[in-house]
């Protein structure tokens, strides 16, 4: 089976497209209906009174952090030792004039926090101000050998510590102006993102090293919203301009050892749209965009170029249609296009081998790519207690210049719903799928490299078998249970070397407790194990080796509130939290040998009760520990390879521990 889009399919995307980067759809509830001749001022809610002035709660916290470990800074928001402050609130503004405003801030003042304003006139404009800080943690005693300073690594003699993290501030602004019918909108958003990461050069040796980050993005997106009785639509226009501060890096010795991530631009266009026609509801997108990287590259010998004029196209398009054809019947389908088209450059290099220059010259070939979708459902109510769903979905790619010019991928799915029983719900889900396509054979860009047995797993045939059932259970007021299970089977049948099975099955357990008006709780847990087979070859002709990996994730959780205590001023409440992953390897060559695996497991307690002082004032004792601990074999120390230098082993063992105290005061 093989689509094609022409023009006029392109025209009714146009028509009736959706748009990204701005959240959009039509609204056809009693909130658009035509109120202009009602007497609203008869029909008033006496039990709803419009509050005007000040309500809400802020609070002030004061905590002290107990940890040797930086990535414990993960879960407690900062890495700092010691005693911090921050800010938490919730505060709105209204008045009988139609102003709002709401402002809301969580752990503003530490290294992960945030803050949101936003203020307006209802029906006519809104202003929304952002800041938002995001770090993250790897690790606190990186030992690196090379440092980094104006755009030079400078090796010392002595290994030294590095912290490697990487933090985001980010700033957005936004305003949007609009009557009953249209609204226009504007919003700028900027981020700096500094820190150090892992990284490596070979100098000629490998070496790892903190390779410092230090870039900024800024976004811009602008659009016009139009909407009737039963349609609407809108136009956007997205702008993205990234920009990094670290340039190439050198050595003392030799210049230009590293490229850093070159500046870029992107650019895109969108059209959105919705109608409904009695019971059916048509919608569509379509966006045209353009990516752009022209920045100056290293020189070396052989290189024709001196900047990379990168320019990458893309058309995207969706249009679906769903109809409820009786009260019974519901049908749906949708198509989807896209496009993108590497308009780069195009230059002559020469090639090389091992034994030098062969003398003859090979242009880069730009990667484009094509994919159309086809989406078909049904959904037919039995009868009040039962309904059948089933769907049919479609899949086609074609690459340029890659080890497969067409893939095509098909899938059929069907879902059973039962409400027939008392208390109890039971959902059922199976899907078949299969992916082929053209013949597979190696891309000549990597045809000296790559076994030509070898399938790439994304691109290989491969045929996937999937069951999923819930049960939803409520036996008492006070009680409810929900269980899900899983099971994924891909078999990639027509590979010799790569991944030739994987399995993937679990299930998931979430328990309700309601046992009074004071005491509530809640349990969880899950598991989920992914076993895959893949085979190779040491010899680089038919396999002669095979590797079974084993990976197991588990999730415990349990929690509680108690209420009512001292007179109803007094809560306690409590929450634990039990992660665990394991990855084995085992590798069968002449004989099975096990290979070094990754395990990590993480415990989390928090502890609070909460006290209050008035109807307007509350205080809040809260403990929060985390034990954490890590393993991955591919974490060595600094010389544990002859002619390998790493950042050392950044394992994590730890316990951490936070107390925190908190004061809020509620506005009425």
């Amino acid at each position: 089976m093989r689509f094609k889009f022409n023009l006029i399919t392109l025209s009714l995307l146009a028509m009736s497209g959706a748009v990204t980067g701005s959240a959009m759809a039509a609204d056809f509830g009693v909130n658009r209906a035509n109120t202009s001749t009602v007497k609203q001022e008869t029909f008033q809610c006496k039990r709803c009174p419009q509050v005007d002035g000040y309500t809400g709660t802020i609070g002030i916290n004061a905590a002290y952090i107990e940890s040797d470990d930086i990535h414990s800074g993960n879960a407690f928001g900062t890495d700092n030792d010691g005693a911090n402050a921050s800010m938490d609130a919730d505060l709105n503004y209204q008045n009988g004039a139609g102003y709002k405003a709401r402002f809301q801030a969580h752990q503003l003042g530490l290294d992960n926090g945030f803050a949101h304003l936003e203020a307006g006139k209802s029906g006519l404009y809104e202003i929304t101000a952002d800041y938002q800080q995001l770090t993250s943690y790897q690790s606190g005693d990186a030992r690196s050998q090379l440092w980094y300073k104006d755009g030079v690594l400078t090796p010392s003699e002595h290994t030294q510590t590095q912290e490697l993290s990487l933090q985001r501030n980010k700033a957005g602004l936004g305003l949007s102006y609009g009557r009953d019918f249209y609204q226009a909108y504007v919003r700028y958003d900027h981020e700096d993102k500094t820190g150090y990461q892992s990284s490596s050069i070979v100098t000629p040796l490998p070496v790892n090293f903190g390779l410092p980050v230090d870039a900024n993005t800024d976004n811009l997106t602008a659009g016009l919203s139009l909407s009737g009785d039963n349609w609407a639509s809108d136009l956007n226009y997205f702008v993205s301009q990234y920009k990094n501060d670290i340039g190439a890096l050198s050595l003392p010795y030799l210049y230009d050892v590293f490229a850093s991530a070159p500046d870029n631009q992107a650019h895109q266009f969108s059209l959105s749209g919705q109608y409904q026609l009695s019971r059916t509801v048509m919608s569509g997108r379509l966006a045209s965009g353009k990516m752009i990287q022209d920045e100056q590259l290293i020189q070396m010998s052989g290189n024709p170029i001196q900047n990379w004029d990168g320019e990458v196209d893309t058309l995207d398009g969706k249009l679906s249609v769903t109809s409820l054809v009786s009260n019974k019947l519901r049908l749906g389908g949708s198509v989807d296009y896209s496009k993108r088209d590497n308009n780069s450059s195009i230059w002559d290099f020469a090639q090389f081998e091992v034994n030098g220059i062969t003398g003859a010259f090979k242009q880069n070939v730009p990667l484009n790519t094509e994919r159309r979708g086809l989406k078909l459902n049904a959904s037919y109510r039995l009868s009040g207690d039962y309904r059948l769903q089933a769907g049919y979905e479609r899949k086609e790619m074609e690459r340029s210049h890659g080890d497969r010019e067409q893939t095509d991928d098909d899938m059929l799915w069907a879902k059973f719903n039962v409400t027939a029983l008392d208390d109890i719900k039971l959902k059922f889900k199976a899907s078949l799928s299969n992916r082929g396509g053209s013949e597979y054979q190696t891309s000549e860009l990597t045809s000296s490299e790559s076994n030509p047995l070898l399938r790439k797993y994304y691109l290989a045939d491969r045929e996937r078998t999937a069951f999923e059932t819930s049960f939803n259970h409520t036996p008492a007021s006070w009680l409810s249970l929900d269980v899900t299970a899983r099971y994924a089977k891909d078999d990639y049948d027509q590979t010799q070397l790569g991944l030739t099975e994987s399995e993937d099955y679990g299930y998931e357990l979430n328990l309700g407790l309601h046992l009074d008006e004071h005491l509530s709780g809640y349990a969880f847990a899950g598991q989920q194990w992914i076993d895959s087979n893949q085979t190779g070859s040491q010899s680089f002709s038919a396999p002669d080796w095979s590797a079974d990996i084993e990976d197991e994730f588990i999730n415990l959780g349990a929690g509680f509130t108690y209420s009512g205590l001292l007179e109803d001023k007094l809560t306690l409440g409590g929450d634990y939290l039990f992660a665990n992953s394991t990855s084995d390897t085992l590798v069968i060559y002449d004989v099975t040998t096990p290979q070094g695996d990754y395990y990590s497991f993480n415990h989390s307690l928090k502890l609070h009760a909460n006290y209050a002082l008035s109807e307007e004032m509350a205080l809040k004792l809260a403990y929060q520990y985390e034990r954490y601990y890590d393993t991955d074999y591919a974490q060595i120390d600094v010389d544990t390879v002859p002619g390998l230098t790493t950042l050392g082993n950044l394992n994590h063992n730890y316990n951490a521990h936070q107390v925190m105290l908190s004061f809020s005061y509620q506005l009425r």
